[in-house]
């Protein structure tokens, strides 16, 4: 009995002192590290685990005016400098990332702003809770993989100076996108300009701002007070918004 007990202790030193050196293995232990320093090292991952945790990104998301509208925010350029309204999936031709969004079902419309992203669910009968989960992996995806957001021209929508523009229209844009456009595409949208005649300014709302049910005061109470202020040849904002069959039409707000 002393025997076995003998050979017993002695086994179990050796494999005491076997599974030390394979745990410690890799450590200075003449450095006299702290316990709490093994416990922070981190765990060998394999190489594919590894590699996608390029995959993850913090995407923020920021309520908006209109319930049926969230804006996304990856933590990255979306676009440069200027914003694109889709307004449905044949619209997106022009942009991989619009497409993969427009194939979630319930999402209405996409709209892209210098560093977010704005979606419109189609109602308040789809569930956010249940939307979100799939627009999240689908731009971490799709930044992912290194496309480009857009990969064909696309018409010009933004209010840029034109030679032909009179001394009227030209303030009429710089007011716009000095002074407006920046506190709309906070809201997670955007206004456009479309024309002016007869006093009138025409201007179409993108983004979250299409189906908002406070658009009408946003023009009304916001962007023409604004212009009648600064610009006395400004006697009114009329919206110009897309019927069924996608052709512009005009929806007077005053």
């Amino acid at each position: 009995m002393e025997l076995l007990s003998f050979l017993h202790s002695s086994v179990l030193v050796n494999f005491k002192s076997r599974f030390c050196r394979m745990t410690l293995q890799g450590f200075n232990l003449t450095a006299k590290q702290p316990l709490c320093q093994f416990a922070r090292r981190k765990p060998f991952l394999p190489s594919t685990i590894a590699h996608n945790t390029v995959r993850c990104m913090f995407i923020q998301t920021q309520d908006t005016p209109n319930p049926n509208s969230l804006k996304f925010i990856p933590g990255r350029q979306v676009l440069e400098s200027r914003t694109m309204d889709f307004s449905t999936p044949a619209a997106a031709f022009c942009s991989p990332l619009a497409r993969q969004l427009f194939r979630i079902e319930g999402v209405k419309s996409v709209f892209f702003g210098p560093d977010f992203i704005t979606v419109t669910k189609v109602s308040e009968d789809w569930d956010w809770n249940l939307l979100k989960p799939d627009i999240y992996a689908t731009i971490m995806d799709f930044f992912a993989s290194g496309l480009p957001v857009i990969t064909e021209e696309a018409p010009r929508t933004d209010t840029a100076a034109s030679e032909d523009d009179d001394e009227v229209v030209l303030m009429i844009k710089e007011l716009l996108d000095t002074r407006i456009r920046p506190t709309v595409q906070e809201d997670g949208g955007d206004v456009i300009y479309k024309g002016f005649e007869d006093g009138i300014v025409q201007l179409k709302l993108q983004g979250s701002c299409t189906s908002c049910p406070s658009s009408i005061i946003t023009l009304k109470n916001g962007i023409q007070n604004m212009l009648q202020f600064y610009i006395p040849e400004v006697e009114g904002v009329e919206q110009v918004v897309d019927d069924e069959d996608g052709v512009e039409k005009e929806a007077n707000s005053t």
